[in-house]
């Protein structure tokens, strides 16, 4: 099954108890608008090649549409559907004024040059720059693209629009409009989220293990361990290690660095056994589908925090029910980088530039509150918290869906 067809699984479930008119739900299972562009692009050896890139904007019921563009060879329209999709969710679970987008590249940018990424990003803009601008549709990073990307992007739609207009696009380096925070802030609202968790459905809860060791799951994995808890057990693309007595993650940090990945840091374990360890909380952070009907039945963790985007699959969602494994989702859980995305996007259009305590009092203030929310309707409704967010979420798109 697609992740898309997974992603629409979700909103089939919640509906159920939301009850919302079927013409409003075949609104919210398609995305308003998708672009698609070939993008041709010089390349430093004088060859033209010819890239192809894709935006979904999924909806704007709420505001623009929000969400990042990702290069990556295997990138495909199904899966920028879906992350379209689950943008216009997060957003609303996590209560900002706008919508859900996503974008892509069929690139592996580890094959271009400097000078190559940036013909292919101002590229994407000029393809795209009709259907794009802070009122529009605000674009940002995600997987292989960063602040210097965005930049190009700006740029070159600023040039082509002839106007200034940095709130068209987020996750921008700080001398550029960026935010303070912004670097930190889905590993940040994940952590905010945890502290809930421990505080309400898993007191005296220490241990963790995080799938994952990129940006978001290291500094997860920094947060946890400066704040006295156990991080036993990580994984990149390499593998993974585990320590029982917990890893001393500052220095696993510097050995990354060095070694280019985990393995050998600790007790090198299976990649896959990390998912099935006995600890407290498992934080997927890493790609899609990692959870799923044929292993789910050997999680042995007590909760699930999803910082990672749909890393388990709804039949998967079912297992973990009946076991009594809570699975913290990743519309809420994963939801602070879209919102300190949207503070960015704030402080650009209203001139404004806030501290980074600011900005981290504020994203605390959000991800409690959408936490104490779906948790009232999760109990409610003795649900999955997954089917609770989504109850919350299609509640209040409802309200703004005219025909």
């Amino acid at each position: 099954m697609s992740v898309f067809d997974n992603a629409l699984k979700q909103i089939e479930k919640a509906n159920k108890i939301a009850n919302l008119d079927k013409f409003k739900i075949d609104i919210l299972k398609n995305p308003k608008r998708i672009i698609t562009a070939n993008l041709p692009v010089k390349m430093d050896n004088g060859e033209v090649k010819i890239f192809q890139a894709y935006r979904v904007q999924h909806n704007d019921l709420r505001g623009p549409f929000k969400g990042g563009i990702r290069y990556h060879p295997n990138v495909s329209l199904d899966e920028v559907k879906a992350l379209a999709f689950w943008m216009t969710f997060k957003t609303t679970v996590i209560d900002i004024p706008m919508g859900g987008g996503k974008g892509g590249i069929i690139v592996n940018p580890k094959e271009l040059s400097e000078e190559e990424i940036e013909r292919l990003s101002r590229a994407y803009a000029k393809a795209m720059h009709h259907n794009l601008g802070s009122k529009i549709d605000v674009p940002a990073p995600d997987v292989y693209t960063n602040s210097k990307i965005m930049g190009y992007m700006l740029d070159e739609f600023e040039k082509i629009k002839g106007i200034k207009d940095p709130g068209m696009i987020t996750g921008k380096s700080l001398d550029n409009g960026g935010s303070l925070g912004r670097d930190k802030a889905t590993a940040m609202g994940g952590f905010f989220l945890l502290q809930e968790v421990l505080g309400t459905l898993c007191v005296g809860c220490t241990t963790i293990a995080i799938q994952g060791f990129g940006n978001a799951g290291s500094i997860m994995a920094e947060l946890a361990y400066e704040n006295g808890l156990k991080v036993v057990s990580v994984s990149d693309s390499k593998g993974a290690v585990y320590d029982e007595n917990g890893l001393n993650i500052p220095k696993l940090i510097e050995y990354k660095k060095i070694n280019r990945s985990v393995k050998g840091f600790a007790k090198n374990i299976l990649p896959n056994e990390l998912l099935e360890l006995p600890v407290d909380v498992l934080v997927p952070a890493a790609l899609e589908n990692q959870i799923r009907e044929d292993n789910a039945a050997n999680i042995k963790a007590k909760i699930i925090l999803e910082l990672a985007n749909g890393p388990t699959t709804p039949e998967a969602d079912d297992i973990l029910f009946k076991k009594g494994i809570t699975v913290v989702p990743d519309i809420l859980a994963n939801s602070g980088g879209v919102c300190v995305s949207y503070f960015e996007w704030y402080q650009n259009v209203n001139n404004e530039k806030w501290d980074l305590e600011k900005v981290n009092s504020k994203l605390k203030e959000k991800t409690h509150k959408s936490y104490r929310g779906i948790l009232k309707v999760k109990n409610q409704h003795d649900i999955p918290f997954r089917t609770a967010a989504y109850i919350v979420a299609l509640n209040e798109l409802n309200k703004h869906i005219k025909v």
